[in-house]
């Protein structure tokens, strides 16, 4: 039986990326190049949650990531204050990426995921986090700015950079 030397004309699928990113770690930079090989396009969603303090404001996160991905044409990065799945709908993706780094991440992104399939119909791929970057999370990071302590180890470069440029918020 001979094969069809012409390629099927297939598009990779669309993804978001939804998270607060506040600030974006380099688990949460890992994550993205890691799945950027599985989609033609990733939106990166800065989540914005009236009720949460943020040590940036949306604006600050999403141009500092942006930043990051400057010579990345296939990731974008927006701002979202609604559901995950509503933004991933109008970003017409089909998939939301999550990074687990314990089975406590994975327990409760996988009861998340349960429920964006069943009231959207989209699915969540889950990826492991990289065991060197299991212990870093935003949450960590504030804590350690908190107590004024570098945090530039777990801050992709450019974060670094661009927070060196900040207005009297480290980072």
């Amino acid at each position: 039986m001979k094969q069809s030397s012409a390629k099927a004309n297939y598009e990779l699928p669309t993804a978001v990326f939804p998270g607060s990113f506040d600030p974006f770690t380099v688990g949460h930079d890992d994550i993205v190049r890691r799945a950027l090989p599985l989609f033609g396009k990733i939106v990166i969603g800065v989540g914005v949650n009236v009720r949460k303090s943020y040590l940036h404001n949306a604006d600050k996160r999403v141009a500092d990531i942006a930043a990051l991905y400057a010579g990345e044409p296939r990731v974008e990065v927006k701002a979202f204050s609604d559901l995950a799945v509503d933004f991933a709908r109008r970003e017409g993706a089909r998939y939301i990426i999550k990074g687990v780094r314990s089975v406590k991440d994975f327990e409760y992104e996988r009861e998340q995921a349960d429920i964006n399939r069943q009231i959207s119909g989209i699915d969540t791929l889950l990826l492991c986090s990289d065991p060197k970057y299991a212990s870093v999370s935003s949450s960590m990071v504030r804590e350690l700015l908190h107590f004024g302590r570098d945090v530039s180890e777990f801050l992709p470069l450019k974060s670094r950079q661009a927070g060196k440029q900040s207005a009297g918020k480290p980072y």
